[in-house]
Parts: structure tokens; sequence; C-alpha cells
């Protein structure tokens, strides 16, 4: 790689690296678009936009994987976003859910 590819690559994790570092758990079940565009990786508004109204009109997602029902997300969005994803109440993620009850 050329050093000046290898300079503008550092440069930009270094900007971009702390944006990564902010996302956070997001709920599926609750997030408006906004929230879902700003937190999922892979998820602009218009997807964000179609998670919404798939729950609204299909109910509550019961796990991560369950949001591959939206026309436009796959098993790679889901997996990049998994550690982020929440589907339970009271920041619970899908997993604790189950073992919960």
């Amino acid at each position: 790689m050329k050093p000046r590819r290898l300079i503008l690559l550092a440069a930009l994790t270094w900007l971009l690296g702390p944006v990564t570092l902010l996302a956070g758990p997001v709920n599926i079940n609750t997030a408006d678009a906004d929230t879902l565009a700003m937190e999922l990786t892979g998820v602009g508004p218009v997807l964000a936009d179609a998670i919404v109204r798939d729950r609204e009109e299909n109910g509550r997602y019961a796990s991560p994987d369950a949001l591959t029902r939206v026309s436009g997300i796959g098993p790679r969005i889901v997996e990049m976003n998994r550690e982020n994803i929440l589907t339970g109440d009271a920041g619970e993620s899908a997993e604790a859910g189950e073992e919960t009850g």
C-alpha cells in the first residue's frame, strides 16, 4: 500500500473511530427511525423507516434475526449489529429475555 493511502486510512480510522464507539445498544421494538438509522451499521433512513413500518404492521421482533423479515436487511446486517440490538424490555437483549422466561 502506498504511504499516502496508508496515511489517509489512518486519518479516517482516527476520525471515524469515535463515531463507532459512540454507537450503543438500541431496542428495535421501541426505537424510532432516526435512532435506528443512527445506531445500526448498514441501516440508513430508508431501511430504518422500513423497520418501523414492519414493526407496526407485523408486531414486535422476538430476536435480532427477525429483522431479516424486512426487505433489504439480511443476515450480514444483523451480524454486524447483533451486539447492539436489544429486543426486550428495560434494555434486555433477546437472549436475556429467553433465559428469564
